[in-house]
């Protein structure tokens, strides 16, 4: 029984470790849409799929981000999650509930295909 208790403790262990590699948090003030589109197009490169993630207004630039991938092929939604978590100005003070968007992107099948393009196009501005 204890092997079974301490497999289960590694696995989810190892899972989280994988998820947050892939995680992009997406804030509505620090950076560009553009910014995580691009940063979203190289983690899919390399792990194969992505999850945006933000809090409260900050989920229409997740939802914008995931459109954009999927309007011009690079990804597929593979799962979207919403919930509602409490956060803290400091410690001891009240909860305040806040929405939050998980959004997990997965690659295409022409996903390798635009991004030589893509490449190869951007090379080509570059000459």
């Amino acid at each position: 029984m204890e092997g079974i208790t301490e497999g289960v403790n590694n696995m989810s262990v190892s899972e989280i470790q994988n998820q947050k590699k892939n995680r992009i948090q997406v804030s509505n003030t620090k950076r560009s849409l553009f910014f995580y589109v691009n940063l979203a197009k190289r983690y899919m490169q390399q792990y194969n799929e992505v999850e945006l993630s933000a809090l409260g207004m900050a989920i229409s630039t997740v939802v914008t981000v995931a459109e954009i991938l999927k309007n011009n092929g690079f990804a597929v939604e593979k799962k979207i999650r919403t919930l509602t978590v409490d956060m803290r100005d400091e410690p001891g003070a009240r909860p305040i509930p806040k929405a939050k968007i998980e959004v997990v992107m997965g690659k295409t099948e022409k996903f390798d295909e635009l991004m030589a393009a893509e490449a190869e196009q951007n090379g080509d501005n570059e000459e």
